[in-house]
């Protein structure tokens, strides 16, 4: 029998004995060390560059103001995913919540939303690696085109070798990284000066404006999803959750110690470079930290190394997000809300499918159109409305099944993911303020993939993989209460 021979039924399709059997990670293959890394991976390059474009937008304090409130909500959404990944711990991660909380067509508007992310956010920072290896002038290359394909070649190897070694190496990479962040603001620190937070020149017709928020109260709006890029990704650690060591432990903890981190390194990293050379030299920089050290004058060795470093936080963020993309289309490939065949395992137990479609597409974005500015915001687009989902998921689960097991529990309950719900939906509306065109072809994929889950997929979902079982038990349950 093959896949395509299978019987539909109400719940889903039943599928050949073996069918799981194919589709199997390593379990226990990371502990709460690997999976903390990899939630400080995923983000580590933000804080090297594209946030300071959100100077151009809000000014210091505008920037300033956004920063804190896309923490308070990406800080309120680990909490609420730190609880629902002990519960479902899948490599469905944000699919696989809504799917039990929203039903099918929730599941796939937010694995779709997070596929989007996945996909274009590594696309784009291979292109930011070309550029910063054009810009050092290593391997005396001028186009980035070989860049890009080394990039996806070498690391999806890499994830297709196994995904411990994968993570491991993402760990030391992201480690440098960190440690080039730090030694960044011990010398920018020694030039800080407070006059050069707020020297962006006043825009007198925007409402509120003044030193502080040069262009009024509207540009904390459009800094938004720049002070997003201090924390992006982070919410992919529970993409992870088949292959962890006892997640139910892990997964929380892992959360909790990568964000506290990222705020750390949001902290310094925005008030040393801002302090050392003005918001107004660094707000359209295309690597602020290296403008913030030497300005307009020759390169010191401080400099260099962080250039050099900043090279090693684009390489961390791009190696993990392919992972990140891949587990994605693997559970959404599994449970049939895409092309089966997508997520058959090797031996190594890597989605080599997963893995190498994925990459496929996102180099011939890179090479196609070099715009990777552009990618980023529609990844941003789509990284909003997961985070919305996710955090309804959480406040109906906690509604409509309040008697579940919940190993860990969310601080403040639905008041915390409620919160991450609100500011993640004025995001969203943030992107139409920076990048319209962005939105508006992110908006189109969404309908794309939404009218293939509409008139096929949903009527060939698969009832025996993990978020689908879940989902049968919680219905099964809720009738034996009914009675």
């Amino acid at each position: 029998m093959t896949l395509e021979d299978t019987e539909t039924t109400g719940s889903g399709s039943t599928p050949p004995d073996n069918y799981l059997e194919r589709r199997t990670l390593r379990r226990g293959s990371a502990g709460w060390l690997l999976l903390t890394g990899l939630g400080v991976a995923y983000v580590v390059s933000g804080d090297f560059s594209g946030w300071n474009i959100g100077l151009s937008k809000g000014g210091f304090g505008g920037l300033a103001a956004a920063t804190v409130l896309m923490g308070v909500m990406y800080a309120c959404l680990v909490f609420a995913l730190a609880e629902l990944s002990a519960i479902l711990p899948t490599a469905g991660g944000g699919y696989g919540f809504a799917r039990r909380a929203l039903g099918t067509w929730g599941g796939f508007l937010t694995g779709t939303a997070i596929l989007i992310e996945y996909i274009l956010a590594p696309a784009a920072i291979s292109i930011f690696i070309g550029d910063y290896v054009e810009s050092l002038g290593l391997f005396g290359l001028e186009s980035g085109w070989p860049v890009y394909l080394a990039c996806f070649a070498i690391f999806i190897g890499i994830h297709l070798w196994g995904v411990g070694e994968a993570l491991r190496f993402s760990l030391i990479v992201t480690a440098i990284a960190v440690a080039a962040l730090l030694i960044f603001a011990l010398g920018a620190l020694t030039d800080f000066q407070v006059s050069g937070l707020n020297d962006i020149p006043v825009d007198e017709s925007a409402l509120g404006s003044n030193s502080w928020l040069p262009f009024g109260l509207l540009g904390i709006w459009a800094a938004f999803p720049f002070g997003m890029w201090f924390f992006l990704g982070v919410e992919g650690v529970p993409l992870a959750a088949e292959e962890a060591k006892d997640p139910v432990r892990s997964m929380p903890k892992a959360l909790a110690l990568s964000m506290s981190i990222l705020v750390l390194l949001a902290l310094i990293t925005f008030f040393a470079a801002t302090g050392a050379r003005g918001s107004a030299a660094i707000q359209e920089a295309g690597n602020p930290l290296v403008v913030a050290l030497q300005g307009d004058g020759d390169p010191t060795a401080l400099s260099r190394f962080v250039n050099y470093a900043g090279l090693a936080g684009l390489v961390a963020s791009f190696f993990s997000l392919i992972y990140a993309g891949s587990r994605q289309l693997f559970a959404l490939s599994r449970a049939g809300y895409l092309p089966r065949f997508l997520s058959l395992t090797s031996r190594r137990k890597s989605p080599y499918l997963g893995l190498l479609i994925p990459g496929a597409i996102g180099f011939a974005l890179a090479a196609g159109t070099g715009d990777g500015a552009r990618m980023l915001n529609i990844a941003v687009f789509g990284a909003t409305i997961s985070y919305a989902m996710m955090a309804l998921s959480h406040i109906v689960l906690r509604k409509r099944e309040p008697g579940l097991a919940r190993p860990y529990r969310t601080p403040g309950g639905v008041v915390t993911s409620s919160v991450a719900f609100v500011l993640a939906l004025s995001a969203l509306v943030a992107t139409f303020l920076v990048d319209k065109d962005a939105a508006f072809i992110a908006l189109a994929v969404y309908g794309v993939a939404l009218a293939y889950f509409a008139f096929y997929s949903r009527h060939r979902l698969v009832a025996r993989a993990p978020e689908e079982e879940f989902a049968a038990l919680a219905a099964a349950e809720a009738e034996l209460a009914r009675d």
